[in-house]
């Protein structure tokens, strides 16, 4: 099944950025070309250089005439409240970026002014899902977008050529199944599950942050090793032999206590369990759709998204024009980016 619509094309190059807590995306579109830049970033470790980031992210990604911003960041527990999270990432937007137009996107799929974000801080927090539903939406009548990113799920069903989600903050969304707290990098594996099979017996895992979804990915070749992905909670590197360390080190044995398969063994049982985590979450979510209704699937996780399609009997559908094969990873910033470009034409 292929996207119906045209991307938008304006004369003056855009900028869309998605600020997270751990990573920070950013997609400048100009006519019909797209550039995205991707950033780790941890907000809770120094959050007085976010300004800084922003501007080095937004130079990597060319100039642009125009800004709109979406954030998950907020959520971060560098900050009390999302009220003061939502201030601190504006600030640092408007500090880094203010010597252009910037807009804010909200939940419900509006681009408002700094000042109106500001005055509606529960509308524009936890966004960026807003933005690749409304390009899916625009591209299909009936869909079941799955955006799987580094540390959450996003499924979101599209109806009639709407955004049909019944949640729009992080709680509601969290109630509806729309929002799954697992990704393909950063969960802690002890929040998968509670037990893993050991030689042919089940064992309770250490609740300690000793592995994480990368280390799960890495050893089943689902990823392929990449130093700055994802910082490892032993600070080693992002390869396979430390990765099977890791996920040994989940049930407090060691590579000399487990052989290889035996840790690989593990690897598979987790990952059986995220998907199941994701899939349960999705039924609950498909319930409106009809049969025909296909998944989109996008986010760093997209192969966990096309297994749920499978699981679900959905067809694949392609994903839609603002990103195409190249922001597939990035979707919320493209289709960001997108969604500004069309407010300008």
């Amino acid at each position: 099944m292929t996207p119906t619509t045209r991307t938008p094309e304006t004369l003056v190059p855009v900028l869309a950025l998605d600020i997270g807590g751990a990573n920070t995306k950013a997609a400048r579109r100009h006519g019909a070309s797209l550039r995205t830049v991707s950033r780790p970033f941890e907000v809770w470790r120094d959050r007085d250089a976010l300004a800084g980031m922003l501007r080095e992210i937004a130079v990597e990604a060319g100039e642009a005439d125009a800004v709109a911003i979406t954030m998950t960041a907020e959520l971060s527990d560098a900050f009390r409240t999302k009220r003061e999270g939502v201030s601190f990432v504006l600030d640092a937007a408007e500090e880094a970026l203010g010597d252009r137009p910037l807009s804010v996107l909200t939940t419900t799929g509006e681009l408002v002014s700094m000042g109106e974000a500001r005055a509606r801080p529960w509308d524009v927090a936890a966004a960026n899902w807003m933005a690749t539903a409304l390009a899916v939406a625009d591209a299909y009548a009936d869909a079941l977008l799955v955006d799987i990113g580094s540390t959450t799920a996003d499924i979101v069903p599209i109806a009639a050529g709407r955004v049909a989600a019944s949640g729009h903050n992080d709680l509601e969304r969290l109630q509806a199944g729309e929002l799954v707290y697992t990704g393909v990098l950063r969960t802690n594996l002890a929040a998968i599950a509670p037990r893993v099979p050991v030689r042919g017996a089940w064992c309770p895992v250490s609740s300690e942050y000793f592995a994480i979804s990368a280390d799960v990915h890495l050893v089943l070749g689902h990823l392929a090793p990449k130093a700055d992905a994802c910082p490892p909670p032993d600070g080693r590197a992002a390869t396979v032999p430390f990765a099977r360390e890791r996920i040994a080190r989940l049930v407090c044995a060691d590579v000399d206590q487990l052989a290889g398969d035996e840790i690989d063994a593990i690897a598979a049982f987790l990952h059986g369990e995220q998907l199941r985590q994701i899939e349960d979450a999705a039924r609950q979510v498909e319930r409106p759709l009809p049969p025909a209704a296909a998944v989109v699937a996008v986010g760093s996780g997209a192969f966990l998204a096309r297994e749920i399609a499978a699981r679900l009997g959905r067809a694949v559908a392609d994903a839609p024009a603002p990103w195409g094969a190249t922001g597939a990873e990035m979707a919320p910033a493209a289709a960001l980016a997108a969604l500004l470009a069309a407010r300008l034409c």
